[in-house]
């Protein structure tokens, strides 16, 4: 049963900080002066005291009420003050926010033990206990805000007295909560990968909870706060709470252990019905319409709407959840998550990811606990109605085709579209499926994330090119597995090792072998004993090499126009190979600088969180020569495999090759797009081609296809110029 409690009278509004937790040297009001150091509050006169009783104001004691050089008892009505309250300024004004207008002052509202600053409109506020409110507040129409001794604002911290059960932990990418981490304010996707993956490490992960208390420490006291030229109207429930400057929360049920960053250039906002409890709200955030979201970090520029379930989650910078729920997962940025059946649990999904209506990337209890993980990369797209059973994992840019997976899947070809093909009870795989029949939505893609990208502070450089170290790393371990596959299911003589068959396959496919009437076949793609057949081998193979090459050449072109010449760029890979990269959060690191980077964390020598951000800020600037030397290595890599050495000699053909790929990706994204037009089934529902281009547009307008045009001319230009000086 509830324990309620019967105090006197006068104790309220005092005693917020009981005293065996008040730290040396500090009273009740120590934290409160530090969190608003303002000090030009006064006393009120006798008058004054007069007309806000006249006024139906009501004080326990009128000494503890005070208020600053502008201050009409006019503009304080019906209101009632317990324990020390302090008023800013108040001019003859009125505030007005999207029509609604409400005069400047305090308003028939219940006050305990708070401070405004100057010209807050303050109005019919059922309940509001030791806050700081800023300059310029709209409050409107709130029952109840309130906040306790041991507020934490959504950080996973312990106050002086608290048991270790009080702390807010993110049970992330497996339901069991063993990958948990202590949420706080800032927290970035990176910083969550890295402390959710290393669990064998017991002295990293002991560091990683040491930063996060250090960063907030242990005194009970804090006050919440709301910040400047806030608006918050019609909202039932609101305690411990931090708001940002700029926020608008309208209609709100519940805001509860929260902390909402917001500003003037990246303003939150938070609408009806949406019930908030512990969690982290970043820079610019949209969340809307009946959202829950409960145990949760999200991450600037990212929106939850019409009803989105967000629980035990991170969730991105610039990605959108409608509708959906996702539980237990980690998600990097530009994801993209709609309709009302999708159900992502357990997961984690490396960025530029789209859930399909009714993919159900979902509830793991068909194994024997509850226990299982999925882990996707870069682009990652489960289609319609699609099912898939942890543990499962998959490369960058897969795609998923509408079925009911029933086994575990392990695909580690890049660009490939996966299907169930129930008929003949196999598992099929296209790899470079994208490259084939999707050119214009997975250049589209790239150009619309980085487009999205709306942070106004990037100290993450956030990879969204479809060509990166990880990718193209990808795209080498691809050409590996074709390859062998090849050779395993067509050479069965002989104890071949692995070496040897992906040496024979290499042999076969370069020798363009016809393998129409073949069948490749895959192990250990998937968990069960029916076959994995792979299609479209030969054309895979060579799309993934000359996506590889011309990767390289692009990369070999910026370094020639900025004059460096091809024998000294040479002469500085001497010696040096591909080497591994990691996507942590977004952003990709080289993995020797990572685990680098993760020793100096154990060591000591970096000691913060604000140490470990700077070094993501000190690796994206230095990323893109990191890309570039990556991208030479691998033009290197990929032609020693061809049996040829990079020269001055060779640059022009190189040149020439990049060129053709180049035209043909344009032509691609043209053809994929162009179907659309062409398709009898997409056209039925328009009475003529006219109303087709009036709704959808004209394919010969299309901005994105003309741009890519536009570029190509450019291309062309920079590779007749670079060929001149060869």
């Amino acid at each position: 049963m509830s324990v309620l409690k019967k105090i006197p009278l006068e104790h309220l509004g005092y005693d917020f900080i009981p005293n065996e937790f008040l730290h040396e040297g500090q009273d009740e009001y120590t934290l409160r002066f530090q969190q608003n150091p303002r000090n030009d509050y006064r006393d009120l006169t006798a008058i004054e005291v007069q007309e806000l009783i006249a006024n139906g104001n009501w004080s326990s004691d009128w000494s503890k009420v005070k208020v600053s050089a502008i201050f009409d008892p006019k503009q304080v009505q019906g209101c009632k003050f317990y324990g020390l309250v302090r008023i800013g300024n108040l001019s003859p004004s009125y505030l007005e926010y999207r029509n609604l207008q409400l005069p400047i002052g305090l308003y028939h509202s219940t006050i305990i033990s708070s401070d405004f600053g100057d010209d807050v409109a303050v109005h019919h506020i059922g309940y509001l206990s030791y806050f700081i409110v800023g300059n310029e507040v709209l409050l409107s129409q709130i029952k109840e805000m309130e906040t306790g001794s041991t507020a934490k604002f959504g950080n996973g911290i312990l106050r002086d007295g608290e048991e270790s059960d009080k702390r807010i932990q993110l049970e992330l990418c497996n339901e069991n909560g063993a990958r948990s981490v202590y949420p706080f304010d800032g927290m970035q996707a990176a910083d969550v990968y890295l402390w959710t993956r290393n669990r064998h490490d017991r002295m990293l992960q002991h560091r990683f909870e040491e930063l996060t208390d250090q960063k907030f420490g242990t005194q009970r006291g804090y006050y919440s706060q709301i910040g400047d030229r806030c608006v918050i109207k019609n909202t039932f429930t609101i305690k411990n709470v931090k708001i940002g400057t700029d926020a608008y929360i309208k209609g709100v049920s519940k805001l509860k252990n929260v902390t909402v960053n917001s500003s003037r250039e990246s303003y939150t906002q938070i609408g009806e019905g949406c019930e908030l409890v512990n969690g982290i709200i970043g820079y610019g955030c949209r969340i809307f319409y009946g959202v829950k979201a409960v145990r949760f970090i999200l991450a600037s520029y990212s929106q939850l709407k019409y009803g989105a379930r967000l629980i035990n989650s991170y969730l991105g910078d610039n990605s959108t959840i409608s509708c959906c729920e996702v539980l237990n997962s980690l998600i990097f940025p530009a994801h993209e998550q709609h309709h009302n059946n999708s159900f992502l649990c357990a997961a984690l999904v490396m960025g530029q990811s789209n859930m399909a209506a009714g993919a159900t990337v979902g509830s793991n209890h068909n194994s024997r606990a509850a226990d299982g993980e999925i882990i996707a990369g870069r682009g990652f797209w489960p289609g319609l109605c699609v099912s898939l059973k942890h543990n499962s994992r998959f490369a960058s840019y897969c795609l998923i085709v509408k079925g009911d997976f029933l086994h575990e899947l392990d695909i580690q070809l890049p660009f490939t579209l996966v299907s169930n093909d129930v008929q003949h009870d196999r598992l099929l795989l296209i790899p470079g499926y994208w490259f084939m029949y999707n050119m214009y939505a997975l250049v589209r893609n790239a150009n619309k994330y980085e487009a999205r990208d709306s942070r106004h502070f990037k100290n993450q450089y956030f990879e969204y090119d479809m060509l990166a170290p990880d990718t193209v790393n990808e795209m080498f371990g691809g050409m590996e597995t074709l390859a062998f596959a090849v050779s395993e299911s067509l050479q069965h003589e002989g104890n071949k090792t692995r070496e040897e068959h992906i040496l024979a396959g290499r042999t076969l496919l370069a020798n363009n072998i016809d393998l129409k009437d073949k069948t490749i076949v895959l192990s250990g793609a998937e968990n069960s004993r029916r076959p994995t057949v792979i299609q479209k081998v030969g054309e895979a193979y060579h799309l993934y090499r000359s996506f590889i090459k011309y990767y390289g050449v692009l990369h070999l072109m910026d370094a020639l126009e900025e004059g460096r010449s091809i024998d000294e760029i040479i002469a500085s890979l001497a010696g040096e190979k591909r080497t591994n990269w990691e996507n942590i959060g977004g952003q990709l690191i080289e993995s020797t600088a990572l685990q680098v980077f993760l020793n100096d964390i154990k060591s000591k020598k970096i000691d913060s969180w604000d140490d470990i951000h700077e070094f993501y800020h000190e690796r994206s600037k230095e990323y893109l020569l990191d890309k570039r030397k990556h991208a030479l290595l691998s033009l290197i890599e990929i032609l020693t495999l061809e049996g040829v050495e990079i020269s001055g000699d060779k640059i022009v053909s190189l040149l020439d090759e990049a060129l053709e790929h180049r035209i043909w990706i344009g032509e691609q994204i043209y053809k994929s797009r162009a179907k659309d037009y062409k398709n009898p089934f997409k056209n039925m529902v328009y009475a003529n081609d006219e109303e087709r281009d009036i709704v959808v547009g004209k394919l010969t307008e299309n901005s994105f296809i003309n741009q890519q045009q536009k570029e190509l001319e450019i291309f062309k230009i920079r590779v007749a110029n670079l060929k001149g000086q060869f």
